[in-house]
């Protein structure tokens, strides 16, 4: 899904020509019998990977939307042709090797290769992300939660332990053929899966690490729900008392906010009492972030939501390629939500 959604955004930037989509199972077929939107639209076929990777001398940027481990070898033609690469999969997300060998079950791809990648959340790495030769686009998740408590833990007014309980449409499960998500399944239905072992947890955790200059701990659960886009990240802090015993007042953390998004294109701060909802975000690259203080308990309850597959994949993977290619990073983005 993230792949089409993908698709569907290049063909509606001015600045870029698909050369190519390649593809595992369907290659040699038309991608319209894939995704019938496309019909007098990009009626080309999907090429093999082998096909794919000696047409990589005519590109200048190239995505991969894989599985873990599936990408570094494509990844490392690419860059060795001098072609920049965003990927959306998750090889290039964690920099530590013992750490992403330990969530994803699996061998560290190429250190080497990770010197030369930065993480691709532009509101917090665009000047990385613009001298960048490999773009680890970072996960549904982990922009809606990192984005949600960014600058309160940047500015040390929480405690370093989060909770983050999560709701996702069913796209982000992928359009593989399970039995978990079939309409009978998921419909009239709310459930929470890999507890304590999402591997976005990681990724959350190292990068409001990084913010907070120290070692950030986050229970960290997701919850399939039936809709087929949005996420919503509703996350749980303790706030830091101030030297006078008191706790930041709702203006202090609201000036926060305002402070480090302010120039920000895509994420919007929202107006007090007004809750993040995901159909004011869905079929665009927004963000929408709030919170509200628990007094009673000294407690921060922040939010965030997006689309899933447009700002928590393929629309973030296109603001990096604007990044990387010095054009304005709202190009081919300027989407208004859709509803209804």
């Amino acid at each position: 899904y993230a792949g089409a959604q993908l698709l569907w955004l290049l063909l509606n930037h001015k600045e870029v020509e698909v050369k190519f989509i390649a593809a595992y199972s369907s290659a040699g077929k038309e991608i319209t019998e894939l995704y019938g939107n496309y019909r007098k639209v990009f009626e080309e076929k999907c090429v093999s990977f082998e096909e794919a990777n000696a047409q990589i001398d005519n590109i200048d940027v190239l995505f991969t939307a894989l599985p873990h481990g599936k990408s570094a070898e494509t990844v490392a033609l690419a860059f060795s042709k001098g072609v920049k690469v965003i990927d959306l999969g998750a090889d290039f997300r964690i920099e530590d090797e013992e750490l992403y060998e330990f969530w994803y079950g699996t061998k560290f791809h190429d250190a080497k290769l990770m010197e030369h990648a930065v993480y691709g959340l532009p509101e917090l790495k665009r000047d990385k992300i613009k001298g960048a030769k490999i773009i680890a686009n970072p996960g549904c998740y982990a922009t809606a939660s990192i984005l949600g408590s960014y600058p309160l833990v940047k500015n040390g007014l929480v405690e370093e332990d989060l909770i983050i309980d999560a709701k996702s449409g069913t796209s982000g499960a992928g359009r593989e053929g399970k039995v978990s998500n079939l309409f009978c399944e998921v419909n009239e239905s709310i459930k929470a899966y890999g507890v304590a072992s999402h591997r976005h947890t990681p990724e959350i955790e190292e990068q409001l690490g990084y913010a907070a200059g120290k070692e950030i701990t986050v229970n960290f659960t997701p919850h399939l729900v039936p809709m087929n886009r949005g996420i919503l990240a509703t996350e749980y802090a303790t706030l830091i008392k101030k030297p006078d015993g008191t706790y930041p007042s709702y203006e202090e953390l609201k000036a926060a906010y305002d402070k480090y998004y302010a120039k920000e294109r895509f994420v919007r701060v929202l107006k007090k009492g007004v809750c993040p909802e995901t159909k004011w975000v869905e079929g665009s690259n927004y963000v929408d972030v709030n919170f509200v203080i628990d007094e009673r308990t000294g407690r921060i309850i922040m939010m965030g939501a997006l689309d899933n597959l447009v700002k928590g994949a393929a629309g973030q993977a296109v603001q990096n390629m604007n990044l990387l290619f010095g054009l304005p990073e709202s190009e081919g983005l300027e989407l208004v939500p859709c509803f209804p």
